[in-house]
């Protein structure tokens, strides 16, 4: 009898593996605790235990960068370490925090809450008026879910508010509007889900008040993928703004008050808007014909809000875009537009000040050229801002470095020095760039030896889609437990990304994800055309819409790889619509309900693609059960099918760690070490280097 190699591109309904969607189905779970004990079993020996702690205590160190938000004055932190595995909420002043060894004021202990109310929390976010507002919404995760339970929390006593603002678990978010007034997005309720699972409406929530009888303010169709609002204090008197998110990329503005909407903006859909006192800008991904003038996708446009508004399009040109100089992010300081920039993949910052006479620009100074760096405002709220910026500064054999920006000015001054966790002596960081099946030039960054020896122990990663740029970050985990033993270590830059603006992204989206997968497969084969290594020497891993990726490396080029890790994973590309956020990636990859979107979804479909009697490489799939973004279905039902037609697949899948490798610092570490001792394994790479 031939396996059973179910569902096929033939038959791509025809799913015996259903039954591994019940996330919490009893033979579900069967399943899931026989795969974790065969694969515990076979990596998760003496090796695994000492370098998960060896990372456990790498990510628990104290003087690791407590990366902090400015609020009323004081900085807040959430800090984890092997005593506070779930983390201390906790707030300080700037001039203890400039000291070594900073005084904190905990206000949370988030392991004591889980432990008194037997309940598996974490702290997802807090949201509180502007200033020294003595209470705030804490979002707390189950387990590390994107669906939070809403609680308020006093901040002078230390204690959740009896009677205050709660709301059960689900999909939610707030803006206060005054001491006793929320505006709630949230998918808590009958009909208050879009088809993605996210808020459909925005009700004003008054305190005391059932939020069953909280008015609906804002509402969109259930086939959008959310409503949300923003309450903006720039101008002088509060307004709101509410978003109806079409989709990843597609969204409708409306201007109004904290009673609803009144205008709705004159724009195209597809855009990035900031607003600021009296001044806009967006970001087109489209081109846009506006008072006679077309402007290209990627153009940063940017006029008076009250003007627009009165009738007038005489928007000014802030950034024009080129082939390889694309934005990465915006924000508004103080007045001042911050535009964060990809140059040739190198870091540039400019800011942009507007005024009747025009939009004056300068260059941020002070910071590095080259490798990673990131920018954004030290104070959470816009309106509290004196133009204080924060910036992290790093590359793949540097620490990151935080740095104080004053008045956005100023040079930049180090805050904290994150410290060097692995030997980087002997290892160089190149770039270079591989030539995909069409033509186009792939970067990707190399970090390892100095030299190339025919035979690297080649760990390579990446990701492509949703316009996501890759960047080359110090990585405790790969320096410690790859690279300081000998190994390489290359991430690239695939089509889907954001890296070179638009362009880039569609050209790996949609009927172009194909595209992005032979991308990554050009690099693995540069790499062995320069010398570097041979296929059965390369390691891969890629996780969420990188799971399509190294499932796609699986079926489509197998030949080019030792091993691949596929992590909390997109796979099942016929039914991903219908399991948790999945509808809301329809603009990333196609409908596949509509037979000629299908027609090009099942070409990177590796779930219906794999078939019996082929030679692949070994694969090890891990989700998580708390995913409640990426539904585990696709890691088990992937994993069930190779195993059904007798390939070497694992599967694991611990109960908590939400679309994330694990709930605390010593879940991630095991996560990612078991991945690390199985693409070792099945690369022949042992100890010692050989």
């Amino acid at each position: 009898m031939s396996p059973d190699d179910r569902p096929t591109l033939a038959a791509p309904d025809d799913d015996p593996y259903l039954w591994l969607e019940e996330i919490d189905g009893s033979r579900a779970l069967d399943f899931v605790e026989r795969q974790n004990r065969m694969t515990l079993e076979k990596f998760a020996g003496a090796a695994f235990e000492r370098d998960r702690d060896t990372l456990a205590a790498i990510y628990d160190r104290p003087d690791n960068i407590p990366y902090v938000g400015r609020r009323g004055g004081l900085l807040y932190n959430l800090w984890k370490d092997a005593r506070h595995p779930r983390g201390l909420w906790r707030r300080t002043t700037i001039e203890e925090f400039r000291k070594p060894d900073p005084s904190w004021d905990v206000l949370l202990d988030v392991d004591e809450l889980a432990a008194r109310e037997g309940v598996d929390w974490l702290l997802n976010w807090s949201s509180s008026l502007p200033g020294d507002a003595p209470r705030a919404i804490l979002g707390l995760s189950r387990g590390g879910s994107d669906a939070v339970t809403l609680r308020e929390f006093d901040l002078t006593t230390r204690s959740f508010v009896t009677g205050g603002f709660t709301l059960p678990e689900a999909k939610s978010g707030v803006a206060w509007v005054d001491a006793g007034t929320l505006l709630l997005s949230s998918a808590h309720g009958e009909g208050m889900a879009t088809n993605s699972g996210y808020a459909r409406t925005v009700r004003l929530w008054r305190r005391d008040e059932p939020v069953e009888r909280a008015r609906v303010v804002f509402e969109i169709t259930s086939d959008r993928m959310s409503a949300y609002c923003d309450i903006d204090r720039t101008g002088p008197t509060p307004r709101v703004w509410f978003i109806d998110r079409r989709d990843f990329f597609n969204l409708d503005v409306w201007l109004g008050s904290e009673t609803g909407p009144r205008v709705k903006l004159d724009l195209p859909s597809d855009i990035w808007l900031q607003a600021h006192r009296d001044w806009f800008v967006v970001k087109l991904r489209s081109a846009w014909t506006v008072a006679g003038v077309t402007h290209a996708p990627d153009t940063v446009l940017g006029m008076s809000l009250s003007a627009f508004l009165a009738g007038d399009r005489d928007l000014t040109v802030v950034f024009p875009p080129a082939p390889r100089r694309a934005l990465q992010g915006l924000f508004w300081t103080a007045s001042k537009l911050v535009l964060s920039i990809l140059d040739e993949l190198q870091p540039v910052f400019e800011i942009f000040t507007p005024s009747a006479a025009g939009w004056s620009r300068e260059r941020l100074r002070g910071l590095p050229d080259i490798g990673v760096v990131d920018v954004w405002s030290f104070d959470q709220h816009e309106s509290e801002s004196n133009g204080d910026l924060l910036a992290n500064a790093q590359d793949p054999l540097t620490p990151p470095s935080l740095m104080l920006i004053e008045r956005g000015v100023a040079s930049p001054t180090i805050l904290k020095q994150a410290p060097k966790t692995f030997t980087a002596d002997g290892l160089v960081v190149t770039q270079h760039e591989a030539i995909s099946i069409d033509g186009e030039h792939i970067p990707y960054v190399q970090t390892g030896p100095a030299g190339e020896t025919g035979d690297a122990p080649v760990y390579m990663s990446a990701y492509g889609g949703f316009g996501h740029s890759v960047k080359p970050y110090y990585n405790s985990a790969l320096g410690k437990l790859w690279l300081e033993r000998g190994g390489t270590t290359v991430q690239a830059n695939l089509r889907g990304g954001g890296e070179f603006g638009t362009r880039w992204h569609d050209a790996g989206r949609m009927a172009g994800k194909k595209l992005s997968h032979d991308d990554f497969a050009a690099v693995a084969a540069d790499l062995v055309r320069r010398g570097l290594t041979q296929p059965k020497r390369i390691a891969a891993e890629g996780g969420s819409n990188g799971g399509i990726l190294i499932t796609n490396m699986l079926t489509r080029y197998p030949e080019r790889f030792g091993a691949l890790f596929c992590t909390i994973p997109l796979i099942d590309m016929r039914r991903y619509t219908k399991l948790l956020a999945g509808a809301s990636w329809v603009a990333e990859y196609g409908d596949p309900d509509k037979p000629e979107e299908w027609a090009w979804l099942q070409t990177y479909s590796a779930y219906h693609a794999a078939i019996s009697g082929q030679t692949y490489p070994p694969i090890l799939i891990a989700t998580t059960r708390r995913d409640d973004r990426v539904h585990p279905g696709h890691a088990r039902k992937m994993a069930a099918k190779l195993q059904a037609m007798g390939y070497e697949a694992f599967f694991y899948e611990p109960a908590a760690g939400g679309h994330g490798y694990g709930k605390d610092n010593k879940e991630r570490a095991g996560f990612q070490v078991l991945g690390f001792e199985f693409l070792k394994s099945k690369i022949g790479w042992r100890e010692g280097g050989s």
